[in-house]
């Protein structure tokens, strides 16, 4: 790509304003807005339609593309959001560049919200389309970038959304890699007792699925590994694998288990939650896959130098191995699904609650282990302090979950986990007195709300409270709680023999160091963030990476494999194609500005939140066109306006800014709006048919983080009365941390333009969502009132006093081309 002038190609533009039946013509002129859109530069043809969205309608173009040699297509219609792909298959058809094409948006921003002012709402869509026309001239070819696709998966964590999510993708016929840094796969799940609300048992359900993952013939089983490094992007990574050493030849081990009976190693078992003992040599569970001891390096008595081998002589197929090492592997992939679970919040940070200090304080993850068969009991439940068989317990809710001073935010399935746990004491132990002691009880999904009824009717007791402190009775290791009985209004203090803690759901160790190796962000709890929680919450903002199960967030089994399905539907689109494509609207460098070959810079770098760009030192800056995703906020904050965005070029928008304040520019609002949430709640605005002056002209980019201070000032320069910015809410940016730049970057200028002469008051930064039309609305009613009362002449003296301020702060490169 050369860094040809968008200016070089004379432009045959075409412009086509539809009525929409009465949607636009019912308020706006079509007829005066065809006849102005004739009368600017370049336009060789200009037509009106009563539906240009229909065959008739899109015919004309095409016609007019192959008779009249158009070469840039406006349509005046409806929102670009609804139809603009349309329009683009359209203009392609006739053998156009699809990217040729200019919307102006001239019912939901311009007829709809202005009814009662048919004849601004006229002037406006000529503003509009004067805008539309103004890119247009200066629009090129682009071309959709086709990436070569390598039809193998990766699944990280072979917990139960990790295995669904490979399995999907397996049966898909898609080679995959499921890796776990365990020995075994099987996560959290495998250590459950029974799963609510059907009380089935936990590892009959998970175990013919890891047996199946290990003998599926699209699975590469890969435990006891780690992803040390990953580069590339969608369709294309490259993924290096740190393969840790068993000591033990999977392939020879028959788990005959003679190595651990002669092991004098004995270590506390963390399948069994500390609560038995297990050797250095160990298989990690009964049901364990693959089916293989390993032996725990860190607990053995010497591998080097070698001072005990009791395993290895007691094993006849020679399967134990002293001298295995780590081990490096490459794997290349077409996409990502992370499912690496999550773990239990540290009850010992709650002090108040005891763990750590009173034996018979325990968490519900101990006792699941206590009350399964195949635990370290046996499946009795006794006290750890006396072994005996408790007969008074108190389960506690939320702790370290939905507290302010810790995790503010709900686990999901706690609750229900809590009251399985009730009901099989109950069910194994009638006469035990049981209380539950919560903040609320989340009951949401089929089932639970029965489930949760049916534990009452067995007499467990629930009382509302979050218990204030938890104290030891000295002589019979008894425990004392105190609580707030909300249901009762009174305080009230009960001994117990033995509490059960539920922990808050934390995000699995290692989850900060993997984020950064895949360039994924996390949210404020910890967790891998989705690109966007409504409309794409198995995405993550880097293309070709998806989430399962609780990597995401906490959620419950039938929760966690639905959106594991989920990931490896989304993984399978890509990894059926042989070729991915990706819209071309992304950044540019221009090497000859680049500031990074003379000096270090790399500012660029800094501001992608996808790793899309690379800055070697006394190189100029290289984008990879598969990672970025165009928001375009490297572009505004490059010093040496050595980047572009292609369809949002700095002369495209400084055009389109020109002609927005053409005339009686003092008394108008010009408004930058993001794409995914501004534009579309102007867009909702109108659909609401919600009224606000006509004074407003709306410049869409992809992202508030594209936009640049120069076009604020070059706002002013030309005389506007207001600027308005806006973008998405804080932290539900749909390009990660674009609006936050732009709150920086925005929010530097008003002292500068107080300083210069114009008043601050006159630039606004506001947050508006795609459901918050009547918020826009609102912004704009008050913006205009604002502008009113300063006045025409008052804002022409400002903007007039400022001018050779305003000159110098505008690249004057603009100026030469727009005028």
């Amino acid at each position: 790509m050369t860094a040809k002038a968008d200016s070089e190609e004379q432009a045959r533009v075409g412009v086509y304003v539809c009525h929409c039946g009465l949607n636009i013509a019912g308020t706006v002129d079509c007829a005066k807005v065809r006849d102005f859109a004739a009368s600017l530069p370049n336009v060789v043809v200009s037509r009106d339609n009563r539906y240009m969205c229909a065959d008739q309608g899109q015919e004309l173009i095409k016609k007019d593309i192959k008779e009249l040699g158009i070469n840039r297509v406006v349509v005046a219609s409806c929102s670009p959001r609804m139809h603009e792909p349309t329009f683009r298959t359209c203009v392609n058809g006739a053998g156009l560049n699809p990217y040729l094409f200019e919307m102006a948006n001239i019912r939901e921003h311009c007829s709809w919200c202005h009814t009662s002012n048919p004849e601004e709402a006229t002037e406006k869509a000529k503003d509009l389309v004067r805008m539309a026309v103004a890119k247009a001239r200066h629009l090129r070819d682009l071309h959709v970038i086709e990436v070569p696709v390598t039809n193998r998966a990766l699944v990280i964590g072979g917990g139960v959304a990790g295995i669904h999510s490979a399995l999907d993708l397996a049966d898909h016929g898609f080679h995959v890699y499921l890796v776990d840094r365990d020995a075994s796969i099987g996560g959290r799940m495998a250590q459950l007792d029974k799963t609510f609300p059907t009380l089935d048992c936990s590892i009959c359900i998970l175990g013919p699925k890891m047996v199946e993952a290990s003998r599926h013939p699209n699975i590469e089983l890969l435990t006891y590994a780690e992803v040390k490094k990953a580069e590339g992007y969608i369709g294309n990574f490259k993924v290096t694998l740190l393969k840790k050493p068993r000591y033990v030849i999977s392939e020879k081990c028959n788990a005959c288990g003679d190595c651990t009976k002669v092991c004098p190693v004995e270590v506390p078992n963390e399948f069994d939650e500390g609560l038995s003992w297990r050797k250095a040599i160990h298989i990690p569970f009964p049901q364990a896959v693959p089916a293989s001891y390993v032996l725990d390096e860190k607990s053995c008595l010497g591998l080097v130098p070698l001072t005990c081998a009791k395993c290895k002589e007691a094993c006849e197929r020679g399967a134990i191995d002293y001298d295995m090492h780590p081990v490096e592997e490459a794997i290349e992939v077409g996409t990502i699904v992370v499912a690496t679970g999550f773990d239990l919040y540290d009850s010992a940070m709650m002090k108040e609650y005891g763990f750590g200090e009173y034996s018979n304080v325990i968490t519900s993850l101990e006792l699941e282990r206590l009350i399964n068969a195949a635990g370290p009991t046996n499946g009795h439940v006794v006290r750890p302090s006396d072994l005996k068989e408790p007969h008074k317990v108190a389960f506690i809710q939320c702790v370290g979950s939905r507290d302010e001073k810790e995790k503010p935010y709900c686990s999901g399935f706690c609750c229900m986990y809590t009251i399985k746990n009730a009901v099989l004491l109950k069910e194994h132990y009638p006469d035990m007195d049981i209380t539950v002691y919560f903040i609320d009880i989340r009951a949401p999904f089929k089932g639970y709300e029965e489930f949760y009824r049916r534990a009452r009717i067995q007499g467990i007791k629930f009382i509302r409270g979050k218990p204030s402190e938890i104290g030891e009775n000295p002589t019979n290791k008894n425990l004392i709680i105190s609580v707030e009985d909300v249901s009762a209004g009174e305080r009230r203090d009960a001994e117990y023999d033995m509490a059960i803690l539920s922990p808050a759901a934390v995000p699995r160790s290692g989850t900060e160091e993997l984020g950064r190796t895949l360039n994924i962000t996390r949210d404020s709890s910890g967790f891998f963030m989705e690109y966007h929680p409504k409309l794409r919450p198995m995405d993550t903002p880097t293309d070709g990476i998806f989430l399962s199960g609780c990597a995401q967030g906490p959620k419950d089994i039938p929760y966690s494999v639905a959106q594991a399905s989920g990931a490896a539907a989304r993984a399978s689109r890509i990894l059926s194609k042989a070729k991915w494509s990706i819209e071309p609207t992304v950044a540019w460098v221009m090497p000859e500005l680049c500031r990074n070959t003379t000096t270090k810079c790399g500012i660029c770098a800094t501001r992608c939140p996808y790793g899309a760009i690379t800055a070697e030192e006394k190189k100029a800056a290289l984008v990879t066109p598969a990672k970025c995703h165009g928001c375009g906020t490297c572009v505004a904050d490059c010093p040496s306006n050595a980047i572009t965005q292609l369809g949002f070029t700095d002369l495209q928008i400084t055009s389109q800014i020109a002609s927005a304040l053409a005339i009686e520019p003092e008394k108008k609002i010009l408004a930058f709006l993001c794409n995914w949430c501004s534009y579309a709640g102007a867009d909702l605005a109108g659909t609401s048919r919600r009224q606000y002056p006509p004074n407003v002209r709306a410049i869409k980019v992809m992202c508030s983080g594209r936009v640049d201070r120069e076009f604020i000032f070059e706002a002013f320069r030309r005389g506007a009365g207001m600027v308005l910015v806006s973008g998405c809410h804080p932290y539900d940016c749909h390009y990660i941390s674009g609006n936050f730049h732009c709150e920086k970057r925005v929010k530097a200028i008003p002292p500068l333009l107080e300083k210069i002469g114009i008043s601050p008051e006159r630039l606004r930064l506001e947050w508006v969502s795609a459901a918050e039309g009547d918020r826009y609305a609102k912004i704009i009613s008050e913006m205009s009132e604002t502008v009113n009362k300063m006045g025409v002449e008052h804002v022409r003296k400002e903007n007039s006093a400022a001018m050779q301020y305003l000159d110098k702060m505008t690249d004057s490169r603009y100026r030469q081309i727009v005028g």
